[in-house]
């Protein structure tokens, strides 16, 4: 190696050596200063972690006011916002949900105290929030059974709000709370528009408007919190404008309550549920049973104990204390509590005196009747009468104690007014597949209001007519009120409705004084039953019940009797074998038949009366006949106009049209017998209706509703049935009556639910156990019901609007392409036959005028036209 070439290595190595030590030394600098910077940040972030700690949370509720109770909220004094405290030994608890709407839009019904969603919901700490959910309660679990390792598996969680945490101490946390209350998270008040509905058909609220939502008030106590809101809806660009109550449907305010209730400790025990009686309640599934029918369901009752438990009729410790609002007026207060008092017959079966308090709220009182620690008889007088009269209640989802109520009259619906709102329109008759405007499918609504109101005028028109005594018009309204409370406060002690009740008596029962004010007139007071009318005057009776009524005493005993532990299984057993007795009979809202094509047996049926409801039927279209030819001289008064006989006439024909439906049902009807294996029955569960009853049903039909002349004693009444004019009230129509769409109304009332697909296909599935009456059968006497009898006459307009429809609706039967047709194959070829019957029958006919020749006309090209698609 050259000495060039090791003085060049050699000042490479020194290079190498201090830019190496060069390296070194700055980056142990640099670890120096970085730790250096490390340890400056970590001094700052402990200053900064000192003063957040020192905010504290008496700091952040500076100028609020404090309100104490199960939750401890804060309200800004100028701002409005509030704050919730959540204290720890809170967290993983359980508390109750309940949701009220106060003061809102009646068609969306957001009225006055309708109960809304109850739930179960927990509070839990996650990380540096406080998170809110909702508790699923429909499952049960055997904990002595090993799958029960495996409870909500599969079970989606729902957390509907997470807050962070603003400030805490050793016992509590600060949350805002306005995401919470002034929102949709708790109970989602805007409706959703059901599928298909055109935009603009029903009234929207908008979209939700936090800057313009507030609170109204809040109560909180120790075992429930209750916060009232104000929440804003916003609408630029309404379809629909809403009912005289909205007062700009582009702005729109709804009140509502949330309340939140410590979860009970207490000695409640659940109570069963069973199909032979109607509680409402909650459905429970057991996940770990192989039963047929694997279900843990309870009742919903109040919590009732005994104070002597060894007297077999004692006082209980907490009674079921009512207040009657002093909204109400002073003349039905008195009734307001003898009936309410009347329950107490009930509780005296099951072992209870006293059980009901009923008591008058004063003029002055320091407390507000939506306090949830008091149930209220409230009186109202609503811009819009939707529902006439409500009696709902809540209940603990996890074991069915009921633990408040309230029950709302609307004046209008109380009163012995005759107010009555129109029931015929053109848009009744479009859709025949939803007739029953009254029908709901889960059992917490209730109509029974509006449809004993109409029941009440018709009662009072027959007597008014009648030039009766005015004492009966008092006696009729004080059994009405009697009646209506009755039934409110059985929907509140946990009874759902019993539709199958009112068959109770024999006709020759029903007047009979000594039996219907000792047992009543009917089984229950949760039934719609018709009021009780005699064509005799001299012999009218009772025309409502006034008491409980035998399955009312029954229900009430099996829900709160008590029993010992080990006897209660067997006892009960022994209440729910007397199921079979006729005054026990039970069916509800999930069997009745108010919507055509709905339920089976025709028994469980609205506006009907005694074990023969066609003959009582036919008994009411008599009086309705005879009353219509008195009307005209009854409610044409002098300076008055001719709206109340217009009204009139309206209640009498809302009556032939209950009449219609209550006959219709027994055509393909079914009885129900729900007695369980080795009970005192000797009824099959399924037994048709007699091919005697069902001919009789369309007799009756042929005569009071398709006959030409069904309707006769209305002819002279039709130059006077005039609207009050009022501003521009016609709304772009024409004043005068529109007689057809009022009586097809009717009329299809009746058909929409004899040809309807189910009741048809029942027809020929009941031929295999035990019915004879075939569909073809069946069409074949309607047709000889609603052609026959003008064959050699002029056809009257109602007659011609009946066969059209008539022809039409078997069209739609026979229609083989169409893909919507629901009809099977033996209702079809019968619509086919009777096509051609009618074919026949217009062929031969003599036409006494042009009118009758073109609608005859008409028919023929209709019916050529269906029977020549292929």
């Amino acid at each position: 190696m050259t000495t060039k070439l090791k003085l060049t290595t050699i000042l490479s190595l020194v290079c190498l050596l201090t830019f190496s030590t060069n390296f070194a030394q700055e980056k142990s600098e640099k670890k120096k200063k970085n730790k250096k910077e490390s340890a400056e940040v970590a001094k700052k972030d402990s200053i900064k972690d000192k003063k957040a700690a020192k905010v504290t949370i008496k700091d952040k509720v500076k100028g609020s006011k404090k309100i104490e109770g199960l939750f401890t909220i804060y309200q800004d004094t100028v701002t409005g916002s509030m704050q919730l405290l959540i204290k720890k030994n809170q967290l993983e608890k359980e508390f109750i949900y309940q949701s009220f709407s106060i003061n809102g839009p009646t068609e969306l019904f957001l009225n006055q105290s309708m109960h809304r969603n109850t739930n179960v919901i927990t509070i839990k700490k996650a990380n540096d929030k406080i998170e809110f959910g909702l508790v699923n309660t429909n499952f049960y679990y055997d904990k002595n059974n090993p799958v029960s390792k495996t409870a909500n598996t599969d079970i989606a969680e729902a957390i509907f709000l997470a807050e962070k945490v603003i400030a805490q101490d050793s016992t509590s946390y600060l949350i805002a709370a306005d995401g919470l209350f002034l929102s949709e998270k708790l109970d989602p008040v805007k409706p959703t528009t059901p599928p298909g509905m055109q935009p603009g058909a029903m009234f929207n609220l908008g979209n939700f408007n936090a800057a313009k939502s507030k609170y109204h008030n809040v109560r909180s106590f120790p075992n429930n919190t209750d916060v009232i809101v104000d929440l804003a809806y916003d609408n630029p660009n309404p379809l629909n404008g809403g009912d005289a109550s909205i007062t700009d449907a582009r702005y729109v305010r709804v009140r509502m309550q949330h309340t939140f209730l410590e979860m009970p400790i207490n000695n409640f025990k659940s109570r069963r549920d069973d199909p032979r009686v109607g509680y409402f309640g909650q459905t429970i599934d057991d996940k770990t049973s192989l039963k047929a029918a694997p279900y843990k369901d309870i009742i919903n009752r109040w919590y009732l104990t005994k104070k002597d438990p060894s007297l077999a009729i004692s006082e209980p410790v907490e009674p079921i204390v009512w207040w009657i609002e002093n909204t109400t007026p002073l003349e039905y207060r008195q009734t307001i509590m003898e009936a309410g008092n009347r329950w107490n017959q009930a509780f005296e079966k099951a072992g209870f005196k006293n059980a009901i308090v009923m008591k008058i709220q004063p003029d002055v009182v320091d407390w507000d009747a939506a306090d949830v620690r008091y149930n209220v008889i409230r009186w109202v007088s609503s811009s819009s009468a939707s529902y006439g009269a409500i009696g709902p209640s809540f209940a603990n989802p996890r074991t069915g104690q009921i633990l408040g109520a309230d029950i709302t009259v609307e004046w209008e619906s109380g009163s012995f007014s005759p107010i009555y709102n129109e029931l015929f329109s053109a848009a009744a008759v479009q859709n025949q597949d939803n007739l029953a405007t009254h029908f709901h499918k889960d059992g917490k609504a209730c109509t029974m209001a509006n449809e004993l109101k109409n029941q009440f005028l018709a009662g009072t028109t027959l007597v008014e007519t009648g030039n009766e005594d005015p004492k009966t018009i008092l006696k009729v309204h004080k059994e009405f009120l009697y009646y209506l409370m009755l039934h409110e406060m059985g929907h509140t002690l946990g009874l759902n409705h019993n539709m199958k009740s009112s068959q109770m008596l024999a006709p020759s029962e029903l007047h009979n004084t000594e039996i219907t004010e000792k047992i009543g007139l009917i089984g229950s007071v949760m039934d719609y039953p018709a009021i009780n009318l005699s064509l005799d005057r001299t012999k009218q009776g009772n025309y409502y019940t006034t008491k409980p009524g035998p399955y009312d005493l029954w229900a009430i005993e099996y829900g709160y009797k008590e029993f010992d532990e080990k006897s209660e299984e067997v006892e009960l057993n022994k209440i729910l074998s007397r199921s079979s007795e006729p005054s026990l009979a039970f069916g509800n809202d999930a069997d009745d038949m108010r919507s055509p094509g709905s339920g089976i047996d025709p028994r469980v049926m609205i506006n009907d009366l005694s074990s023969d409801a066609i003959g009582n039927a036919e008994e009411r279209f008599k009086i309705v006949n005879n009353v219509m030819l008195k009307l005209k001289d009854k409610y044409s008064k002098n300076g008055e106009n001719y709206a109340e006989l217009r009204n009139r006439f309206g209640i009498l024909n809302g009556q032939r049209r209950n009449m219609y439906a209550v006959v219709s049902r027994y055509v393909g009807g079914v009885f129900v017998d729900r007695s369980y294996v080795g009970q005192n029955t000797t009824q099959k569960p399924f037994t048709p209706v007699s091919k005697e009853q069902q001919k009789r049903a369309i007799e009756v039909l042929n005569k009071y509703a398709f006959a030409p002349n069904a309707f006769n004693a209305d002819v002279a009444l039709y130059p006077y049935l005039q609207l009050q004019r009022r501003g521009f009230n016609f709304g772009g129509t024409t004043e005068d009556p529109k007689l057809n769409d009022i009586y097809l109304s009717m009329q299809m009332a009746a058909l929409s639910h004899v040809i309807h697909p189910r009741t048809l296909l029942r027809l020929s599935n009941t031929n295999l156990y035990g019915n004879s009456y075939s569909v073809t059968e069946m069409m074949s006497d309607l047709v000889n019901g609603i052609f026959k009898a003008d064959l050699t006459t002029k056809v009257n307009m109602q007659r011609q609007y009946l066969q059209t429809n008539f022809v039409k609706g078997v069209i739609d039967i026979a229609n083989v392409n169409d893909p919507k047709n629901r009809y099977d194959d033996i209702s079809r070829a019968a619509a086919r036959q009777t096509l051609k019957k009618i074919k026949v029958l217009l062929t031969t006919a003599v036409s006494a005028d042009e009118a009758t020749k073109a609608h005859r006309n008409y028919i023929l090209f209709l019916i050529d036209n269906a029977l020549a698609i292929k």
